[in-house]
């Protein structure tokens, strides 16, 4: 398969080594320093079953690289727009666009049902460029977990002891193009399974980035110091249960206990994204991650008054280190 990673940074980068192991054709869009690094010396992931080495072709101008038998982005929320307007040369009529982002996506009540069916996510896609150039009919969902970093240019770092990546089409159907791509990275060593309820899914990754995220954003410590605090991990743990709340008011069960969910962070000394992304001086995803879930609770009638609190704390901080801008602001 031909397989382009659109953001070659610390996920997409891993999900590149994954996949070159596997034996995919790979490409990567890349820019600045790492791409330099990657087209001089390649692309090196240390990871807990080993070093991966590959050398794909890279570029930061996707009509160097051509159509795909599918593209996988890993940019950060903030870049989808300029994504979208970038993609097109990578697209074949049937090329489908795998989103590996946090939050709730821009095409997340496509294919939904309901009332609610067809709803845009301006968190997600403030200018609908994300819908109108690529369209929920060639995306399939992602969710990941995976502890990565970048230490140096070209060089990603693997520090959780597990990943594995979940996929989903937004109906629900085992589709062959789901298939045919969790078998790729299967076939590279990464544990890549094909939900029908990817929205469940979603929630519950984005449990984990509400719960840790802003209290590790304002301590400006990872997971293990901050949750050593009793009083922060009671936040994280009523964090959890206010976010519960406003995804079943949305009609997704989440499960597990909020307690239990904490508890596994809890002991993990790795940097939430969102900090990464501060200390790093990279545009943050506030909305998408954060906002957004507040928004579906005030639409919906649900209280989160303690996920509030951290996240106006987080984007104060946020804006006071001039890398995020609140909507209207």
């Amino acid at each position: 398969m031909r397989l382009c990673i659109f953001g070659a940074g610390a996920i997409g980068g891993h999900l590149a080594g994954r996949l070159g192991k596997g034996g995919a054709e790979v490409s990567v869009v890349a820019r600045g320093a790492h791409l330099a690094a990657i087209r001089e010396r390649g692309l090196l992931i240390r990871a807990g079953d080993g070093e991966m080495h590959l050398r794909p072709q890279a570029s930061d101008d996707p009509a160097r690289l051509g159509p795909q038998d599918a593209v996988i982005v890993c940019t950060k929320v903030p870049a989808l727009g300029s994504v979208a307007r970038a993609i097109a040369p990578l697209l074949g009529p049937e090329t489908p666009v795998l989103f590996v982002t946090n939050g709730i996506p821009w095409w997340y009540f496509a294919g939904h049902g309901g009332p609610e069916e067809g709803q845009r996510v301006p968190e997600a896609d403030p200018d609908g460029s994300v819908w109108e150039r690529i369209g929920p009919g060639r995306a399939i969902g992602g969710v990941i977990y995976s502890a990565c970093h970048v230490p140096e240019p070209g060089v990603i770092e693997v520090t959780s002891k597990g990943s594995k990546l979940i996929l989903g089409e937004p109906d629900g159907s085992r589709s062959a193009r789901a298939v045919a791509l969790a078998g790729a990275f299967k076939a590279g060593g990464m544990p890549c399974s094909v939900s029908g309820t990817i929205r469940t899914e979603v929630w519950g990754k984005l449990l984990n980035n509400l719960s840790n995220g802003p209290l590790c954003l304002l301590t400006r410590q990872d997971m293990r110091a901050t949750f050593r605090d009793p009083v922060l991990r009671e936040a994280a743990v009523q964090v959890v249960r206010e976010g519960m709340a406003i995804a079943a008011s949305l009609g997704q069960a989440v499960p597990g206990a909020p307690e239990e969910r904490v508890t596994l962070s809890a002991d993990i000394p790795h940097k939430p994204s969102i900090l990464q992304d501060l200390e790093a001086g990279r545009p943050m995803e506030m909305d998408s991650l954060f906002q957004v879930v507040l928004r579906l609770g005030r639409e919906r009638g649900v209280p989160a008054p303690t996920l509030a609190l951290l996240v106006a704390m987080a984007a104060q901080a946020a804006e006071a280190a001039g890398l995020y801008r609140r909507a209207g602001g």
